[in-house]
């Protein structure tokens, strides 16, 4: 039996990171925090206080299919590396191969993301030393 590959994207909210997940992952189960706050009739409901719950339901999501031998895509902003950690983590403790991709590109927010918001995420944003860059459909290590 094949081993799962998890695959993580992040970037701030319009830099195209569900797209991506989409375009060059179609294989693999694409999973993102927003989903949770997606309705029976489709609809899109964003609840501040339920954020917390919406990342513990996408990374327990997340374990579940990697145990299950699913490949699986996570797209969501992991502006800082203790965000990212327990994705890594899990996947070095269960010898998972990953990898991680940042989005630079900036268009505008679907979830209308005020610009103060977005621009308090650039600020805490970290640099994790293995990702690769992505822009335009340009991808890059640093």
């Amino acid at each position: 039996m094949s081993k799962s590959r998890l695959i993580i994207i992040r970037g701030l909210p319009g830099s195209g990171k569900s797209t991506f997940a989409k375009s060059y992952f179609n294989g693999h189960i694409h999973l993102e925090a927003d989903m949770y706050f997606v309705q029976p009739d489709g609809s899109y409901y964003w609840v501040a206080e339920q954020l917390g719950k919406a990342h513990s339901w996408c990374f327990e999501t997340t374990k579940i299919m990697l145990n299950n031998g699913q490949d699986v895509v996570v797209s969501n902003t992991f502006t800082t590396l203790k965000e990212l950690e327990p994705y890594i983590n899990f996947a070095k403790s269960n010898d998972i191969p990953y990898g991680v991709f940042r989005m630079s590109t900036q268009y505008e927010s679907i979830h209308g993301v005020p610009v103060e918001a977005i621009e308090r995420m650039k600020l805490r944003f970290q640099d994790f030393n293995e990702e690769i860059y992505h822009r335009d459909g340009i991808a890059w290590q640093k």
